[in-house]
């Protein structure tokens, strides 16, 4: 790891280098936080979470070769060096913040929104791929826990980093984005979202724009102009932003002058995604987004953007749009048995419910969403339900699986605006799921959506099992 020594480390997180006068300018080859990930000569920081104490694993991961940890706790362990700090959560971000530093001529790319944060990850992951080596975020390792440990993976070699970037509350994007320091930063939109701690979509704008506070010198700024919130950004550090959208008419709230990247002659082949036509710099070319879903066209022109700040060719952005796939739990096509899963589980919130019913409407067959309740939405969590309801009975989906307290106030939505929906409530998960593998037949396309805390991987892994 370039730069990492201990004494470097320890002045980074203002920390006391303790019983390591020999070695003090040794360098550490990696740092970790799980204790079984622990190589020769790594750097462990013993964090405190919800279940375990990573204070509880020194002695372990001395006897497995550390070549030192970090610690909120004097240690009485012989001849074993460690860094005393009073909170290792914040040592975790100084030292990732150090390592980012000693890999300046890594071009990082910032990627934060309420809805698409991931796939416009992985999007503009794969278009920076056809001319770069690139390191980006994996599953879900976007706080401020995932991020540093996310940068820590980051190696020399690396020429550009999809870093994505979530956040819940008001401060936590300073700290990210002092870790990442952004040469380009990508804000995808201004959703219903962490309404609990935001209260509203201006704090939630307020948030997110945050990650302006520290973007390298001549960072680019690429924000979505179709959201009535970020159109209204004028400038940041002087500079206008870059904007991308469907077409080229702009809000009337909009403080810029034309998009930079716009997209349009957008033919939807339903399940089989969406073709259209992208334009950037009076030029243009024609690309096959391969996943379903109008708002993976956002995605695939954030990506363009970036692509030509960073020098890519329309071939190149193209061919990266082409090969674009998605993961585990967003919006990841699963064919399985003669019938089509649409596994997008991983989490849930208004707008990413009914981009979902966009897509699954698109589908032959007979049409399924298994749905579970939506989290951190505040006070008006029940309206907020009932109006993804209200909004799926008009998307002529045939098949309503529920279960959730909630959704309870999604499926009366459906019942009262919907006179061809069958709806079908359930008071657990596994009681749902027992109902739902009876019910299905080949040829149905089955979306499965919920926030995280509903587990609805279970119900991705019963029918694709079955």
């Amino acid at each position: 790891m370039k730069g990492m020594t201990l004494d470097a480390m320890a002045k980074a997180c203002h920390g006391r280098l303790i019983g390591a006068n020999e070695i003090r300018f040794l360098k550490a080859q990696g740092i970790v936080i799980d204790s079984r990930k622990i190589h020769p000569d790594y750097v462990f920081v013993a964090i405190k979470g919800e279940r375990l104490d990573g204070h509880d694993f020194i002695k372990q991961v001395f006897e497995n070769g550390a070549l030192a940890v970090v610690s909120e706790k004097l240690l009485d362990i012989p001849g074993k060096p460690y860094i005393l700090v009073e909170s290792t959560h914040k040592a975790l971000r100084d030292l990732a913040a150090l390592y980012r530093s000693a890999l300046c001529d890594t071009k990082v790319v910032g990627i934060s929104g309420s809805v698409g944060k991931t796939s416009t990850k992985e999007m503009i992951a794969s278009v920076l791929q056809q001319k770069y080596r690139v390191h980006k975020t994996e599953g879900n390792h976007n706080n401020e826990i995932g991020l540093p440990l996310t940068v820590f993976k980051m190696k020399e070699e690396h020429e550009a980093a999809a870093l994505e970037m979530g956040i819940s509350e008001f401060g936590e994007m300073h700290r990210l984005a002092e870790i990442a320091r952004p040469n380009i930063a990508v804000i995808t939109n201004i959703g219903l979202c962490h309404l609990e701690t935001l209260k509203d979509r201006d704090g939630i704008l307020k948030a997110k724009t945050e990650m302006f506070d520290h973007l390298q010198e001549g960072a680019f700024v690429v924000l979505n102009g179709d959201d009535d919130k970020l159109c209204t950004v004028s400038s940041v550090q002087g500079k206008e932003p870059l904007f991308y959208g469907i077409g080229t008419k702009k809000p009337q709230s909009a403080a810029y002058g034309e998009k930079a990247v716009y997209a349009d002659r957008i033919q939807n082949l339903g399940l089989g995604g969406i073709k259209l036509d992208i334009h950037s710099k009076g030029d243009c070319f024609t690309a096959h987004i391969p996943i379903p879903g109008t708002h993976n066209v956002y995605n695939a022109l954030a990506a363009t953007a970036v692509g030509k700040i960073m020098g890519l060719t329309n071939e190149e952005i193209r061919s990266g749009i082409e090969q674009m796939h998605m993961i585990d739990g967003r919006t990841n096509m699963i064919q399985v048995n003669g019938k089509t899963v649409i596994d997008d589980c991983y989490n849930a919130n208004p707008i990413s419910m009914k981009a979902a019913f966009d897509v699954i409407s698109t589908a032959t067959g007979r049409t399924i969403a298994v749905l579970g309740d939506m989290n951190e939405l505040g006070e008006d969590k029940l309206a907020l339900h009932y109006d993804v309801g209200k909004y799926l009975a008009s998307k002529n989906i045939d098949v309503l699986f529920c279960t959730g307290e909630l959704s309870k106030e999604l499926a009366k939505a459906v019942r009262e605006h919907s006179q061809t929906c069958e709806v079908h409530e359930f008071e657990s998960k596994y009681q749902m799921i027992g109902e739902l593998l009876r019910f299905l037949r080949v040829g149905d396309a089955i979306l499965v959506k919920a926030s995280h805390f509903m587990g609805f991987s279970d119900v991705v892994e019963a029918i694709i099992t079955t």
